[in-house]
């Protein structure tokens, strides 16, 4: 496949990771997304907080220097938490699951929290094959789907 790693998010990536964050089946998997995935603005001041705040890294997935994706650490009421996007065109090729585990060996902080919608089987399988647990199931609201969703909680307690 090539090589899959991982890099500083540049000016240069905005445009294509835009389109990725757009595509309508990728939105609706993903479930917790932006309020309007077309609204340029608003994806823009959301990536200079990104790209800005001193508690996340945020990671640009490459493979074979092509941009992919994007990954990132962050922290909600004291815990780590991470979050990845995929282009569609990458699901089921195994480069989100190293993605995670290249952002894992950079971020020491255990234990370390992952959500995803929990019909959304790609992304569990890859927080499982990387060694997250399900540690609790949350209803919360989805702004792609318009309704409230169950969202599975995991968690990876060392590595």
């Amino acid at each position: 496949m090539g090589e899959i790693s991982l890099r500083p998010v540049r000016d240069d990536d905005l445009p294509a990771l835009y389109d990725q964050m757009r595509d309508p089946e990728a939105v609706m998997m993903a479930a917790f997304t932006a309020e309007d995935p077309d609204d340029r603005v608003a994806f823009d001041a959301h990536f200079v907080r990104l790209r800005t705040s001193p508690d996340i890294l945020l990671r640009a997935i490459t493979v074979d220097a092509d941009l992919v994706g994007t990954i990132a650490s962050f922290v909600v009421d004291g815990d780590t938490e991470i979050t990845y996007w995929l282009d569609r065109s990458w699901w089921g090729r195994g480069v989100a699951t190293r993605a995670v585990e290249l952002l894992l060996d950079i971020v020491p902080v255990r234990p370390i929290i992952a959500r995803a919608a929990s019909d959304n089987a790609g992304s569990l399988a890859v927080l499982r094959k990387t060694g997250f647990r399900p540690v609790g199931i949350e209803v919360a609201y989805s702004t792609a789907r318009g309704k409230e969703i169950e969202e599975t909680v995991l968690r990876l307690e060392g590595r």
